[in-house]
């Protein structure tokens, strides 16, 4: 296991690279900079724009500008975020984790629900319960996240006014320790909201699916023949197979938890990573956009060693190549 782990790592060294590049060219043929779009804002002489470029190594050819990246990238600095005035890495570290608190609860809210309810809807197919999640699925999957989260603005927030439009926590708070974290989670509701229904309407119809093609499956009729309870059968030998292509989507989830959900960040003000790399695509700031899409690449390609460790140790015959 950990001579698989290894090899897979040193594998993605080059497909990192071989990424770096792709990204840089697709920004590189994006017109402008971020200078330009100073100087719109601020009327900028043309001599002070110059100056910019060439601290910053604007003014060099596209090679060099990527060369210099790179050699930069390789001892941790990713660049330097004019629109931030701050270096890329610390701009990413500010807003991350607020990103991963509302995604990680939100993923872990969908596990809980959704995976019982697919279990559930597979075992009684064709019931009252399975096509009432059936439609409420089809709602969910149907409807995107940013028409959802401004009908909850319209309901709770401006109509009934029982929650907050937007922010992280209430303005002017001085709010410490369990207030602090009382008010951030009386802020985060609704956007938890939101992606916890899109992420259950998913998940649930993709588990769903899984365990009905599982228990049509020999080995499952030979279990009941033996007379063993429903219940063991399902959640014993049923469960275990049934997770696998579920795990492929949870390993393709992984990024989401660190980099954002950019749609329901934005609608909610969240002060999230998301949001702030859509500010950085209107502004051209292309450093912290290098920087957030090499570690969306990261996290796919951890995601994807996550997703195959979970496969050997859920069905224990996948063996991993060493």
């Amino acid at each position: 296991m950990l001579r698989y782990i290894v090899k897979r790592l040193l594998q993605m060294i080059p497909i990192l690279l071989g990424v770096s590049i792709v990204i840089f060219l697709v920004f590189s043929l994006a017109p402008g900079d971020i200078v330009d779009n100073m100087g719109v804002n601020s009327h900028m002489s043309a001599a002070k724009a110059a100056q910019l470029r060439h601290l910053y190594h604007l003014d060099q050819s596209k090679p060099m500008q990527y060369l210099n990246w790179l050699k930069n990238a390789l001892t941790g600095n990713f660049g330097y975020s004019l629109d931030y005035r701050e270096p890329v890495s610390v701009v990413i570290k500010n807003y991350i984790w607020n990103s991963f608190a509302l995604s990680f609860a939100a993923f872990i809210a969908a596990i809980l629900i959704a995976i019982p309810i697919g279990i559930i809807s597979a075992t009684k197919q064709y019931s009252i319960f399975d096509s009432v999640f059936t439609v409420i699925a089809l709602v969910g999957i149907s409807i995107p996240a940013f028409f959802t989260g401004l009908l909850l603005i319209k309901w709770l927030c401006v109509d009934l006014k029982l929650f907050p439009v937007s922010g992280m926590t209430t303005s002017g708070s001085n709010a410490t320790g369990i207030k602090r974290i009382g008010d951030i989670a009386y802020h985060m509701f609704l956007p938890f909201v939101v992606l916890t229904f899109e992420s259950v309407a998913s998940l649930m119809r993709y588990m769903r699916t899984s365990m009905l093609e599982v228990i049509r499956q020999d080995y499952i009729v030979t279990a009941r023949a033996k007379g063993l309870k429903e219940s063991v059968v399902i959640y014993k030998h049923a469960l275990k197979n049934s997770l696998i292509p579920v795990i492929t989507i949870l390993g393709m989830w992984i990024p989401g938890l660190f980099c954002g959900a950019i749609i329901t960040e934005q609608i909610f003000s969240w002060p999230g990573i998301g949001r702030v790399a859509l500010q950085a695509v209107s502004h051209r700031d292309y450093e912290l956009l290098m920087g957030f899409n090499m570690l969306i690449a990261i996290l796919t390609l951890l995601g994807n060693l996550v997703a195959d460790i979970a496969y050997a140790i859920v069905d224990p015959r996948i063996r991993l190549e060493e």
